[in-house]
């Protein structure tokens, strides 16, 4: 079957939705826009970190998308958002640049731009050496564990980024999500999560009209006076449609940037040996995220998708390349939207040309992204308190559902120790420019530690059965289970 022909679905409550097809297009509509607003907060402020436009990277991640569930030939649903693991080269890059040195935005996105051909490369290399390669590397044990670590190591992002602007609005619309997605039937289940935020959006600005206005810490601003929980200041003067451009004073709504940040609209890439070196890194981090999220995606959906985790990280690697090309910030698989997917049961990929259709004219609207944009933290702080927790909890059900035994020490120690090492964002300076920290180094010790113990162990026999994935098709009503 065609990639743009789906079967048309009416599931009854619960019922999971396969990739291939889709409910209705007004309901189809409707979950695209809620992957939409999973991935708008973090593609939206992580380019601004990295000194890159956020209108450019809203639109460039609809094209990202696209050209992903091209390659992966829509058996791999997921959204292509901005990925952080590039905000650490940029930082240094843009240090170099403090110092008297050449480092700017367009040195910024050279160095992704290769670091995206490397990701393709590496993405080849497993297509050739073929998935059985990869669940060697990989087994159930080190998958889940991966799976894990990329969930809840995003935890602070929700819990001391998001939600210290307002705990209580926090607080309120997470309990809202969780009632809605448990007490709510049908479609409006399934949109729990976009009904949560418009949920927040009002009890915030309730909160303004009842207590008045807050000076609580904003996102890269801890004292940023007093202020309203949802400020549209920046809409009224947001055009209704154009290119992305710059933005001004480095300023977005409440949130304060470094100076100078986020002031660049569409480039040319430049290249430097230095700052490519710095961001080739972040590729260790690319690889674990997208084999970890394509891993979650098959655990969700019952579907064997080995044979496509070449594509899946080769497509990023791509997707990268193209987007950095014209000056927009590098790509990675989503977590905010596998977790849409868990809370859902939808995995329908006609969802996400929706959502990538609707990013690529959001990115074409300045004002509707200052009305996203204008979205008070505590209410997305709210949301990732459940969807985060969500992937997590998908590496414990990969352990379960492939029993792996934690009685046995060389499943449990080096585990237990990259876990930790990811949640607590350890960090391990190499050299000057070379630190492994958070996601990199938790799977490397998850996945060097399995490999180490194992080799001590003298590991055959019994173990080779944990070699593989359990990974197929099966009752679909298994994945709530």
């Amino acid at each position: 079957m065609s990639m743009f022909k789906w079967e048309v679905v009416d599931p009854a409550p619960g019922e999971a939705v396969a990739p291939h097809q889709r409910l209705d297009w007004g309901r189809t509509a409707g979950l695209g826009a809620q992957h939409v607003v999973a991935m708008f907060g973090a593609t939206f402020v992580f380019p601004l970190v990295m000194g890159l436009n956020a209108n450019l990277a809203i639109m460039m991640s609809g094209i990202a998308t696209i050209c992903f569930l091209l390659i992966v030939q829509g058996k791999v649903p997921s959204y292509l958002g901005t990925s952080a693991s590039f905000v650490g080269a940029a930082t240094a890059i843009y240090t170099y640049a403090g110092s008297g040195g050449p480092g700017g935005p367009a040195d910024v996105t050279g160095a992704i731009l290769v670091a995206g051909v490397v990701l393709a490369a590496v993405g080849v290399v497993i297509h050739v050496l073929g998935a059985q390669a990869v669940n060697r590397v990989l087994p159930p044990v080190v998958t889940g564990a991966v799976v894990m670590l990329i969930g809840f190591n995003l935890a602070p992002v929700a819990t001391q980024i998001y939600m210290p602007s307002d705990p209580w609005v926090a607080m309120l619309t997470m309990t809202a999500v969780i009632l809605m997605a448990v007490g709510f039937k049908g479609f409006l289940g399934r949109i729990a999560v976009f009904l949560g935020l418009v949920f927040g959006y009002v009890v915030s600005w309730l909160f303004d009209r009842i207590f008045g206005q807050t000076s609580l810490p904003m996102p890269g601003n801890p004292e940023p006076g007093a202020h309203h929980r949802v400020d549209w200041g920046q809409v009224s003067s947001a055009d209704w449609f154009g290119f992305p451009s710059q933005t001004k004073d480095g300023l977005v709504g409440n949130q304060a940037f470094t100076a100078g940040y986020a002031d660049v609209g569409w480039h040319v890439p430049s290249f430097s040996i230095a700052f490519i070196l710095l961001a080739l890194p972040a590729v260790i981090a690319l690889v674990a995220e997208n084999l970890g999220h394509v891993k979650a995606v098959a655990e969700m959906t019952k579907t064997d998708l080995d044979p496509v985790l070449g594509r899946a990280v080769a497509a990023d690697g791509v997707a990268t390349v193209l987007t950095s090309s014209v000056g927009g910030s590098p790509t990675t698989t989503y977590a905010e939207n596998i977790g849409v997917m868990a809370a859902t049961k939808v995995y329908s990929t006609a969802a996400y040309f929706v959502a990538a259709g609707t990013a690529v004219l959001l990115g074409l609207m300045p004002k509707f992204g200052a009305i996203v944009n204008a979205t008070p933290p505590a209410v997305l702080g709210g949301i990732t308190l459940v969807l985060y927790g969500m992937i997590g909890l998908l590496g414990a059900k990969i352990w379960k559902e492939n029993a792996v035994d934690f009685a046995r020490p060389m499943n449990l120690v080096p585990v237990s120790a990259g876990i930790i090492l990811a949640i607590g964002d350890g960090a391990l300076k190499l050299t000057d420019d070379f630190i492994l920290s958070g996601i990199a180094l938790g799977t490397l010790v998850v996945v060097l530690g399995y490999h180490l113990a194992r080799f001590v162990a003298g590991g055959s026999g019994a173990d080779d059965d944990e070699g593989m994935m359990a990974v197929g098709p099966r009752d679909a009503d298994a994945v709530e289970r």
